[in-house]
């Protein structure tokens, strides 16, 4: 078995992997990849630039029907699906293309296959040994997995095949509101299929606060979407066909049963006993604040570890990973103030505390509500379905958590994130002077709203 060493070796090359790499050469270290697919892990090639690519379609198809509005008239639009999909991996073979030059670019070495690490505290693939003189970082990602009492298999399928699906369905079950199951149903609906979407849970976006759940639940029935809450998928079986399950007391068919209910960490066969490394309560890898596991010089990020499951998420953790390896002190990361983002039509984008949770910890609320037509851009361009929604603590004007749901949300909510992160509040907001006439404008009536002197409305 040949052996390599170098200073830092990062296991996956997704969102968290890949920059990490990049991060750890920046500042001097060798660096190698380990990547049992293809390079950008599932996030670029199966997950979300191919979620993102497909979605787009489906807002021009939106945008076109309607034109009218706009005194332009156009006749229906007609899907072609293999160009759609074409397309989808256009962009998805654009941006890996890209990552693998920019590893390439900062001299990290890649090596194809399956890592493992040893007792030894090296890492295993195939017939060579790697090791690393300052850090091993796991970036492995996640997996799909089943609901009880179903496996995955025939037409039963999980989000990555939804997205590379070879011609247009007919019907769609999906099952799981969250963000990818609402990215599905509001994709698939407007390029033409039938959607059913089924949740658990009392709403749609579960986790988002109910506010934007309330928007978002009235657009999805407004598109067609049949929404089923509370309501548990059971009974399935897989044909030729289609598949046919129950839901409640009825039954239901479709071509497809698509799975967006949750995922779990991808460590199997990653050797974590034999290295010694411990997992947490959920399954986790256990980390402390900067990404250390138990295991000395192993670091792990993203999907494997708690927080979110958000690309953004991964690539910062693995950046802090790589810097405190290379002895830097870098800010831990502070998870309520990562923002989250759906694609969903129409948008959502928030972070940090719903209202309910701001107001169960006890802090003294403020709230600063708005629709987005409090902007009169969102009148030009059509798009005044939405809201702003600003959830302070009064005491100290602190803004505890944001949520927008409307066009243009998941960039919307940057502005709030990085207030608080710079140490402002809603009144700062409130007084900074935004553009007119543009959607931002809806961001600043809203912490005006919160602070007690919303203008327009």
């Amino acid at each position: 078995m040949s052996s390599t060493a170098f200073d830092c070796i990062v296991i996956g090359s997704g969102p968290g992997g890949y920059v990490a790499a990049i991060r750890s050469a920046q500042l001097g270290m060798t660096t190698a990849v380990v990547e049992k697919d293809e390079i950008g892990g599932r996030c670029l090639n199966v997950a979300c630039i191919p979620a993102k690519a497909v979605l787009r379609s489906a807002d021009i198809v939106q945008e076109i029907r309607d034109a009218q509005e706009f005194g332009i008239t156009v006749g229906e639009p007609q899907i072609d699906f293999a160009k759609v999909m074409e397309r989808r991996g256009e962009v998805v073979s654009t941006l890996t293309g890209g990552v693998g030059m920019l590893l390439k670019k900062h001299g990290v070495e890649v090596f194809e296959g399956a890592a493992s690490l040893t007792a030894q505290g090296t890492v295993r693939v195939g017939e060579q040994e790697l090791s690393a003189a300052k850090a091993i970082v796991l970036a492995t990602g996640s997996v799909k997995r089943p609901i009880p009492g179903t496996e995955f298999g025939g037409r039963v399928i999980g989000t990555e095949e939804a997205w590379a699906l070879d011609e247009l369905p007919a019907s769609l079950a999906v099952v799981g509101a969250g963000a990818s199951g609402a990215e599905i149903a509001s994709a698939y609906v407007r390029l033409g299929s039938q959607v059913q979407l089924f949740e658990g849970l009392d709403r749609v976006l579960p986790t988002e606060d109910a506010d934007v759940s309330k928007v978002a639940a009235r657009a999805f029935k407004k598109q067609g979407i049949d929404v089923h809450v509370k309501t548990f998928v059971g009974d399935v079986a897989s044909g030729d066909d289609g598949v046919t399950f129950s839901y409640g007391d009825q039954q239901g068919s479709a071509d497809w049963l698509v799975i967006a209910a949750g995922r779990g960490p991808d460590i199997e066969g990653l050797g974590l006993d034999a290295a010694g490394i411990e997992l947490d309560e959920q399954g986790l890898v256990k980390v402390d604040d900067v990404g250390r596991t138990s295991r000395a010089g192993v670091y792990a990020i993203g999907d494997i570890v708690r927080g979110p499951a958000l690309a953004h998420k991964a690539s910062e953790e693995g950046v802090i990973a790589v810097e405190v390896a290379a002895g830097h002190e870098p800010e831990p990361l502070a998870y309520p103030d990562i923002p989250r983002a759906t694609f969903c039509l129409p948008n959502v984008g928030s972070f940090g505390l719903t209202e309910e949770q701001a107001r169960e910890q006890g802090h003294d609320v403020a709230i600063g509500k708005v629709p987005y037509g409090v902007a009169g851009a969102t009148t030009v361009y059509g798009d005044r379905q939405g809201i702003v929604k600003i959830v302070g603590d009064r005491r100290y004007g602190e803004i505890l958590g944001a949520h927008v749901v409307g066009s243009k949300a998941t960039d919307m909510i940057q502005e709030l994130v990085n207030a608080k992160l710079l140490e402002g509040g809603y009144p700062e907001v409130a007084r900074a002077i935004h553009g007119h006439p543009t959607f931002s404008e809806a961001i600043l009536e809203a912490a005006r709203a919160a602070d007690g002197w919303l203008i327009h409305g």
